[in-house]
């Protein structure tokens, strides 16, 4: 299953999360009439975006099976990266972990996902660099608005395993629901290079989303990432890869050593 799915900027406001909006302009702590001063703003500046903006989500669900720390979704073959820096006792994760392997002989279901805002940031606001900034981050609010809000329509609708969920918007931004949504860029998959994989499965550009050589998203209010609906999926932080590692990713992506050391610099064990 592969679906688009375009919302107004109404349909996302109720999703997005203000504790990150505060944090982007460094109002934690703060006190609270500045915090509701500044959403104030941001809300009449989304009231006036109502109807001539949007947001685009699109996403596929498709068989998979995990062979090794590799993820095989549709087909396609996409090497994941192993904890090796963990506390005494704990598991070393991999995000492949969270789907039936394919030795077992019994297909399993993942997804993956992109979103996006068609606000024209760029060409808003030249003179105004507070209004200019008001607008980039509530873009980054948005679009990762739609992303908690695609999630939420592929549980409960589109893929369908949790149909009888009902959860406040609190809950949902405190992640209560059953699976995951890891996106790319963040702790468990820090490799930006994976986008190139989605795309392929994806095609972004149906959602007005283009890659640049590291494969970072254009416009910058993207999101992309990976649906996994296994009850104890969670969230973790990969930590530091060493050498061995990196070779082995390498290898198992068909890319250069060196270019991968490049798009997992931040990632790698200090020497």
């Amino acid at each position: 299953m592969k679906k688009k799915i375009d919302y107004n900027i109404l349909d996302i406001t109720p999703y997005i999360n203000w504790l990150y909006f505060f944090h982007a302009w460094g109002l934690n702590g703060k006190p609270q009439e500045e915090k509701d001063r500044l959403r104030k703003e941001a809300e009449a500046l989304l009231a006036t975006w109502e109807g001539r903006y949007h947001t685009h989500g699109i996403f596929a669900i498709l068989p998979a099976n995990s062979d090794g720390d590799d993820l095989i979704l549709g087909g396609k073959r996409i090497p994941m990266l192993r904890q090796q820096k963990v506390a005494a006792g704990q598991p070393s994760l991999c995000l492949a972990d969270f789907v039936r392997p394919l030795s077992l002989g019994i297909q399993d279901e993942a997804g993956v996902f992109a979103t996006t805002v068609d606000v024209d940031v760029d060409g808003m606001f030249k003179e105004d660099p507070y209004q200019r900034m008001l607008a980039q981050v509530l873009c980054d609010r948005l679009a990762e608005g739609t992303a908690e809000r695609l999630h939420e329509e592929v549980r409960r609708v589109y893929w369908g395993y949790a149909p009888d969920e009902h959860l406040t918007m609190a809950q949902t931004h405190a992640e209560e629901y059953q699976g995951i949504r890891p996106a790319v860029g963040y702790p468990s998959l820090p490799d930006t290079s994976v986008n190139f994989l989605l795309d392929q499965i994806l095609g972004m550009k149906d959602i007005g989303i283009r890659l640049t050589e590291s494969g970072m998203m254009i416009p910058h209010a993207s999101v992309s990432g990976f649906y996994f609906s296994h009850p104890k999926a969670h969230y973790f932080d990969l930590g530091p890869i060493g050498e061995d590692q990196l070779r082995d990713y390498a290898h198992r992506r068909g890319i250069p050593v060196e270019m991968m050391r490049r798009f997992l610099q931040a990632s790698l064990m200090k020497k």
